[in-house]
């Protein structure tokens, strides 16, 4: 018996980078609630810029932000991973000369940046809905950050987190996100420890939660599910790991999948 669904956002429930959330998965979340069946988002996003997609059912769910290095739930934190400031001043300073990208430096309150690039900014602000402040220097805020992530629009995604991770992968958990994405955060940090909280906290057994994702940085995730969904858009590495595959995000996968097992 599923007692609990949770679904990436990005790529997974909407266009990567959009607000444009399918209105029908509130009604069906509030469906889910008079089951006794939680739901909670997860995502690389930060908390406000999810709260903002969830809007209508943001008090009925839970969030697990940021990769998983903060969970939210009525705007409580239920639990939050902050990074040893040295190795955020080691990380910042490698990350800060990568041609073609930009920092953004993840604290519990907010998400500061190195730069007034108004196309970058445009994309957070407005796109992610995020709360974004501009500073000249992040490293006085290295003992706050739960995340520090790389938007690089080179290309080849997976090349530059793997650059990343031979200098940082035995201290951080370095991860695809997206297209234009890698996340860093504390090696044991990821939404799949997360979840593992939650369900600890909630009582909640793996068999009895079923999970959707689209990228690598689901796959923690998904094998803490004993439903376990790639969307067809999904990473090939993800769609390997996973149980099973469910429709695209553009043909409201996610959704279908809950109304025919649970609804």
């Amino acid at each position: 018996m599923i007692k609990m669904v949770v679904s990436d956002i990005d790529g997974t429930l909407l266009e990567a980078g959009t607000d444009r959330l399918n209105p029908e998965l509130y009604k069906v979340i509030r469906e889910l609630k008079k089951k006794d069946i939680i739901f909670a988002a997860a995502s690389g996003r930060q908390y406000a810029s999810m709260r903002y997609v969830f809007a209508p059912v943001a008090d009925d769910i839970i969030f697990i932000a940021e990769n998983g290095s903060i969970v939210m739930c009525r705007e409580r934190t239920m639990f939050s991973s902050l990074m040893d400031e040295a190795l955020a001043r080691e990380l910042v300073g490698f990350l800060r000369g990568w041609e073609n990208g930009h920092i953004m430096f993840s604290t519990p309150e907010a998400i500061w940046v190195e730069t007034e690039d108004p196309a970058y900014l445009s994309l957070l602000r407005d796109s992610y809905h995020n709360d974004i402040r501009v500073t000249d220097d992040v490293m006085p805020l290295c003992g706050r950050t739960n995340k520090i992530s790389l938007y690089h629009t080179g290309g080849a995604i997976d090349e530059v987190a793997a650059q990343i991770r031979e200098r940082f992968g035995d201290r951080l958990n370095i991860a695809v996100a997206g297209d234009v994405w890698v996340d860093c955060m504390n090696r044991l940090v990821d939404k799949g420890s997360a979840l593992a909280k939650i369900q600890q906290l909630m009582r909640i057994k793996p068999e009895e939660t079923m999970a959707f994702g689209d990228n690598c940085n689901d796959i923690g995730m998904l094998a803490r599910a004993g439903e376990d969904y790639a969307v067809q858009n999904a990473h090939r590495e993800l769609k390997e790991a996973a149980g099973h595959i469910a429709p695209s995000y553009e043909e409201d996968g996610v959704l279908r999948v809950i109304r025919e097992r649970l609804l």
